[in-house]
């Protein structure tokens, strides 16, 4: 949802130089299920997407089929493709995977992030907080990407950053659709702790901030459903 609570959309937008139409078939299918603008359970049709995000029906199929192996999607014979559905036992599982992922990613980040990339960091993050106070879960989301970017990019490990977009898109739309407004800015400033001790460099304070973070996620999905109190 925006600013204005109306439902986010996948922008278009041009493929960049090698990039394939399955490969941007995927990305804007991908942005319309972390974004809950294809719910979960819902049924999809190739014709139907593919006129949505105005690619043909061989791309989206193509990315429809990696999507599935990513567990986003379920095909169901004789029934057609579906938007995987969320519960709570498999986003406490991804956050489990996640805890020890991001922490490594945390600190090889502040031990090899170039002067720029830190910069970056400082400035997608106070945008978050920015984004956060005005109640703009979208702007808030998409700086979160763009440090997640960054700290990808430090990794040096195709390997690990596949896995941890991955497990970032299931846990994406998970929190959309579960959290209340009043968690945003506990999160961004949570963000904001972790980012600034990668961009000082603070390998010890970067893996510690992860650790908060993923506390406080786990914490709220938990209150979410009801086995914790609500807590701040």
């Amino acid at each position: 949802m925006n600013r204005d609570g109306k439902p986010l959309r996948a922008l278009p937008r041009a493929a960049d130089a090698g990039e394939s139409q399955a490969e941007l078939a995927f990305a804007r299918i991908e942005e319309l299920i972390a974004s809950l603008e294809l719910a979960p359970g819902a049924p999809v049709s190739e014709a139907i997407l593919g006129a949505r995000i105005g690619l043909g029906r061989t791309p989206v199929r193509m990315a429809l089929r990696r999507l599935e192996h990513m567990g986003l999607v379920s095909s169901l014979p004789n029934k057609g493709v579906f938007i995987r559905p969320m519960n709570l036992e498999d986003q406490l599982a991804i956050l489990e995977v996640r805890r020890p992922l991001e922490r490594m990613l945390a600190a090889k980040a502040a031990r090899l992030a170039t002067a720029e990339q830190r910069g970056r960091l400082r400035v997608q993050v106070e945008a978050m907080l920015a984004a956060a106070r005005a109640g703009d879960r979208h702007g808030y989301l998409r700086c979160d990407q763009a440090c997640d970017e960054v700290i990808y990019e430090t990794a040096r490990n195709p390997y690990a950053v596949e896995f941890a977009a991955l497990l970032y898109t299931h846990s994406r739309r998970y929190w959309v659709a579960r959290a209340e407004a009043a968690h945003w800015l506990p999160l961004a400033e949570l963000h904001r702790d972790m980012m600034y001790a990668i961009a000082e460099g603070d390998e010890g304070r970067a893996m510690a901030g992860s650790d908060a973070l993923l506390d406080y996620l786990e914490a709220r999905c938990k209150a979410s459903a009801g086995l914790l109190p609500p807590g701040p």
